[in-house]
């Protein structure tokens, strides 16, 4: 892949990102650091295999989960990771009856790879998913926080928050009373698989390329010429 372009990537990502949180130690903003500087844990794990479980859904919006379950294994499997099929989990996991990913909380992560075999385990919590109204347009605003996990080790191999804010301003020739209507029109319509999809593939592609992705390893040499807003977690356990 070519670098300049794999940096502009990255820069966008970062960019629209609400903040990154991190795991390990903080890095002084402005100093130039590779990926393996801010994302250690997952070259030194290198995990390839993930599993999606249920998003913890903190919305308004019952459905949020569902498109963010939909659009989300495309990213990682062109990012290099081999997703476990997701209706399948979703399905065993709701045989034991567990639907959203906050009654997971307190399942050790070992458990994960007894019994799917997977290398890690991504969570991810639904903090807005939320659609505005006024009088001369709208937006519909999205905000998730994704943690991977270690399903060996149980350490957060990667955290990340992204927030995005999708126009829904409706433009018309027909002055400001056909501007309301079609704001309201564009707003209540909405195609939300779309802006999913957008802040799942922004997300993903801040993560480390796995291992089948051609670029694996070697991206972890690469300068970040992003100022990160960095926060520390800890780096252990969830």
């Amino acid at each position: 892949m070519n670098v300049n372009f794999f940096l502009k990537r990255l820069a966008l990502a970062a960019g629209l990102a609400g903040s990154f949180v991190l795991s390990g130690c903080a890095v002084t903003p402005s100093v130039p650091v590779t990926k393996q500087d801010v994302f250690s844990a997952i070259y030194t794990e290198k995990p390839a295999s993930i599993l999606v479980v249920p998003a913890i859904n903190h919305s308004t919006a019952a459905e949020a989960s569902i498109y963010y379950s939909a659009s989300i294994a495309q990213p990682l499997v062109e990012h290099g990771y081999y997703v476990l099929p997701i209706p399948v989990t979703n399905a065993m996991l709701q045989q034991a009856g567990i639907s959203d990913g906050a009654q997971l909380a307190d399942v050790p992560p070992q458990r994960f790879e007894q019994m799917f075999g997977a290398d890690a385990v991504l969570f991810v919590t639904i903090n807005q998913w939320d659609t505005s109204y006024y009088v001369v347009g709208g937006n519909v605003t999205v905000g998730l926080t994704f943690k991977m996990v270690s399903a060996r080790t149980g350490n957060v191999l990667w955290n990340f928050r992204n927030k995005v804010v999708v126009d829904t301003g409706g433009g018309s020739n027909n002055g400001l009373l056909g501007a309301i209507i079609n704001t309201a029109i564009n707003t209540a319509s909405q195609d939300y698989f779309p802006i999913a999809q957008q802040i799942n593939y922004q997300s993903i592609w801040v993560l480390p390329f796995g291992k089948y992705h051609p670029s694996n390893t070697v991206d972890a040499t690469l300068n970040s010429r992003h100022e990160f807003n960095q926060v520390a977690e800890g780096g252990q356990g969830r």
